[in-house]
């Protein structure tokens, strides 16, 4: 088949995927142009359906398997395929390690053009399931069928509670068990949806928008092993619902404190909006405490940290890796207890009080005005006195005026979304000239683009990537910067 006359649909036979690239996507080629490959892995080789063709490059993925790749793990997950969150279970865990670390080396050496140091081997996770301190789950009712199910009893209109299918906002599959996050994860969410049919109470329609239920979000604290099977010391649920009638509200909220007990923090949302986010909402605390807590060792001894984390609050959602990965920006920022430092998009405060003990003092800015409240309770819970925090949008927050008023610091540690900083705040870092920058990226593409503006005055000396998210295709990643 002539590449010049090739079209969707079109099957490409014998491909040999020769590595991995960016979101997950394998590469192979096809008469020399490169083929973007989904669902398989890097020594596979494959028939590949095409799904897109364009003059540099096809798209596709494998619809048969001639060969399996010896990198190749027997994926733990029933849902693996129609789930879109852990889509690198089909890859030994050594293989993901590599994979990732390639690409924080692609993303700054291409993208970035940056001439860098030896890096560090990834810093892997102990744990690769049962990591996640916090789920969302989405009610629907009309839950997606599996190919299994078509021509049984089971019906379309079937109530459902589970993830959302990848790039579809209205298909959500019935989640049968997760390995994310410890239990009683998966024995809560299973018993709300239980109450929910037993009482005829209506599942959301994500279409119509319409019914009760909508969502449940679980989040945990403390996670330890009890006979063998890691557990939550601490559990908070959040319940959204559309409207305020308590009769259908307390039949899962008293069925889930009868049943858990380890339940410390019980929630509702009254939620009438077209969307499932809540932080411009009022949540009720209907039993417990408003709040669960993450205990954090301090760098270098020095006792425990305490985070409370509330049902709108950021908290690095793997527990144990966020410890590395700070003792990394820790580490990196090489503090003496003489330094001024600027904690840049700081979120409750994590990295902030984290490092305090051995600063002069920090300063922390964020945008979103309820994580710097609780930035300043944690300070306070942990009895550090030597932070501020400040809330607004960072490229307007760290302004000539601000580092006048505030002081220019010797220090910077940042941790941007994955959109990276704005251009300004890159480019006011450079006026501002502090002697070290430690970028904590999500995202290695985005950071890259950022150091980029930084190399101008800084020289990149030492790269450590982290991964926060096993099986999937994400990779943290710390790079210590220091003034040419």
């Amino acid at each position: 088949m002539s590449s010049t006359s090739l079209k969707k649909g079109d099957q490409l036979t014998e491909i040999v995927v020769e590595t991995m690239a960016a979101e997950g996507k394998c590469i192979g080629h096809y008469e020399g142009r490169v083929v973007f490959i989904l669902g398989c892995a890097p020594g596979d080789i494959v028939d590949v359906e095409l799904t897109k063709i364009k003059s540099s490059f096809l798209e596709g993925r494998a619809s048969k398997i001639h060969k399996l790749s010896d990198t190749r793990a027997t994926p733990f997950c029933t849902h693996f395929g129609l789930c879109g969150g852990c889509s690198w279970q089909h890859l030994s865990y050594a293989s993901q390690l590599q994979y990732k670390q390639q690409q924080v080396v692609d993303n700054l050496e291409r993208l970035g053009g940056l001439e860098l140091p030896p890096i560090q081997p990834i810093i892997g996770s102990e744990q690769t399931i049962h990591y996640r301190n916090k789920l969302d789950f989405t009610f629907t009712s009309n839950r997606w069928l599996l190919k299994e199910e078509m021509g049984t009893e089971v019906k379309f209109g079937e109530p459902g509670l589970g993830y959302h299918i990848p790039k579809m906002f209205d298909k959500v599959f019935d989640v049968k068990e997760c390995f994310l996050q410890p239990e009683p994860s998966n024995a809560i969410r299973l018993r709300v949806r239980e109450i929910a049919l037993q009482h005829d109470i209506p599942f959301f329609d994500l279409r119509k928008q319409t019914g009760f239920v909508r969502t449940i979000t679980i989040r945990t604290a403390g996670a330890r092993l009890v006979d063998g099977q890691p557990k939550a010391e601490e559990v908070m649920v959040i319940l959204q619902v559309t409207e305020d009638k308590m009769e259908w509200t307390e039949k899962i909220l008293s069925g889930l404190a009868e049943q858990f007990p380890e339940i410390t923090s019980l929630n509702y949302i009254i939620n009438a909006k077209r969307n499932d986010t809540f932080a411009d909402l009022d949540v009720i605390c209907w039993k417990g405490n408003p709040f669960i807590t993450e205990k954090m060792h301090r760098p270098e001894g020095g006792g425990e940290l305490q985070f409370r984390v509330g049902p709108k609050s950021f908290y690095q959602t793997n527990s144990a890796q966020a410890y590395k990965l700070y003792s990394v920006a820790f580490q990196m920022a090489g503090l003496t207890g003489t330094e001024l430092v600027y904690d840049l998009y700081t979120g409750t405060g994590t990295i902030a009080n984290f490092i305090a003990g051995k600063a002069k003092k920090v300063i922390g800015l964020e945008y979103v005005a309820s994580a710097i409240e609780d930035a300043k309770v944690n300070s306070a819970l942990n009895g550090i006195k030597n932070t501020d925090f400040f809330a607004g949008d960072i490229k307007d927050l760290l302004s000539e005026k601000f580092l006048t008023e505030h002081g220019y610091p010797e220090v910077v540690i940042t941790d941007p979304p994955r959109g990276g900083m704005h251009e300004d705040v890159s480019l006011m870092l450079l006026k501002a000239a502090p002697a070290k920058i430690v970028y904590v990226s999500c995202n290695p593409a985005t950071q890259a683009r950022d150091l980029k503006i930084l190399d101008a005055h800084y020289r990149v000396k030492a790269v450590q990537p982290v991964d926060m998210f096993p099986h999937t295709t994400h990779v943290e990643n710390v790079v210590l910067l220091e003034k040419r």
